[in-house]
């Protein structure tokens, strides 16, 4: 595994900036999560250090050295797409065991049976290594999918919302997943999504694209916790950050134009009248969906509240993040 450091890196199409100005590194070992919408320059990202796309300045550098006159065989990186990527006609085993048959590694076959056995017990698959890529699920393909780019050990793992196509039940097994096997490994993992659970379940650095440039890297914790802006502040959390005038509460901070309240800031008791619309039961929490005048807000109950619609509360805010007029976090 290697340091990935991306330094000034921008790329245009045409007139449009996919990217402007990234600097990033990946640690060595790290499971990093590139986050944002459709747009925001996440696949380039990582197009751009696969080498299929060449970046118009900046450098790429893996391992220490620089990559930039490396074609996309000599980077030795691997790439899991959101589709699988399979040949249908091989079987399992054959589909793990290709990349190591190809002529830049060209593997002996009894150290390909060892490492296709090893991968396939990793991805817990090794029952299904006879079985022909057709006749697999869509989990046991993605799987296979992902068991190709293990199966090389190369130095920095690109995937691009591997999991964005299947059902809500897989998904989440296979989070699970993916993050034992990073772990096991001790794999640098680049991957990319605009699933916020992903990214907060999964990643051990999170950084927040938008329109092309970086705006935030930090732990999980510290992008939900400590959102430079309110673009930042709405990639994570679910339900997501209510933003309510500055003033919706009394006084505001000085330069305040918004106040952003997750469900946690904000406390019963004495404070602004609210209106309960809908109690969300949850299981492991209850959600109380309010209105306070024109605003929709949401925010936690005990498990068994009595609470129901058209019932009257006292809301007030508890320590909130502050938004000038820009979206840019008040400290």
């Amino acid at each position: 595994m290697a340091e990935v450091v991306l330094s000034n890196l921008t790329k245009s199409f045409n007139a449009t900036k996919a990217l402007q100005d990234v600097t990033l590194t990946v640690s060595d070992g790290a499971f990093v999560v590139l986050l944002g919408p459709t747009g925001a320059g996440k696949t380039t990202t990582l197009r751009l250090i696969a080498g299929l796309e060449k970046p118009d300045s900046g450098d790429i550098r893996i391992g220490g050295v620089s990559v930039a006159l490396e074609t996309p065989a000599q980077r030795d990186v691997a790439m899991v797409f959101q589709q699988y990527s399979l040949y249908p006609h091989l079987t399992v085993r054959d589909n793990l065991a290709f990349p190591l048959r190809s002529p830049m590694i060209a593997m002996p076959e009894a150290d390909i049976t060892k490492q296709v056995q090893k991968v396939a017990d990793v991805l817990r698959i090794a029952h299904k290594l006879d079985n022909k890529a057709t006749n697999l699920s869509g989990g046991e393909m993605q799987r296979v999918s992902i068991g190709r780019a293990l199966v090389r050990n190369p130095r920095i793992y690109l995937m691009d919302e591997p999991l964005s196509s299947l059902d809500a039940k897989l998904r989440a097994d296979l989070r699970i997943e993916l993050k034992r096997i990073q772990a096991e490994l001790g794999a640098t993992f680049l991957y990319v999504t605009h699933d916020q659970i992903e990214a907060m379940t999964m990643a051990t650095h999170v950084g927040v694209l938008d329109r092309g440039r970086l705006v935030q890297f930090g732990t999980p914790r510290e992008i939900y916790e400590d959102p430079v802006s309110t673009y930042v502040a709405s990639r994570l959390g679910q339900p997501r950050m209510t933003l309510l005038p500055a003033d919706a509460f009394g006084s505001p901070r000085p330069g305040a134009a918004q106040i952003g309240l997750r469900p946690e800031n904000i406390r019963q008791g004495s404070g602004q009248r609210a209106t309960v619309r809908r109690v969300e039961r949850l299981g492991d929490q209850t959600r109380l969906h309010l209105t306070m005048g024109p605003h929709q807000i949401i925010t936690l109950a005990e498990a068994h509240t009595p609470l129901g619609p058209d019932d009257v509360i006292e809301i007030h805010p508890e320590n909130p993040l502050w938004f000038n007029a820009s979206g840019d976090r008040i400290r």
